[in-house]
């Protein structure tokens, strides 16, 4: 494995688990006041591009990288959404 590879592949770890703390914080608190959807809609559409790119490019370290991004911020959303209605 090359240098590059391996930067790649940490950057896209990093970058895929960068919200885990936020969702999991979330949860426990039951709060999602500070939750911009606005923020998450557009890291929507960048990640849904990124994905998208990866497939162009035919490059598995960044289809899986933002899918999971992907997955990880419609669950974030998901329970802002459901916490916001109930504040």
């Amino acid at each position: 494995m090359t240098l590059i590879s391996i930067i790649g592949i940490s950057a896209s770890v990093f970058t895929a688990m960068s919200l885990i703390p936020q969702l999991v914080k979330l949860i426990k608190e039951k709060k999602a006041e500070n939750i911009s959807l606005g923020m998450l809609a557009i890291l929507f559409a960048g990640l849904g591009l990124w994905t998208y790119y990866g497939l162009l490019r035919e490059d598995l370290i960044i289809i899986l990288a933002n899918s999971f991004s992907f997955i990880i911020n419609i669950i974030l959303a998901g329970f802002a959404i459901m916490y916001k209605k109930k504040n």
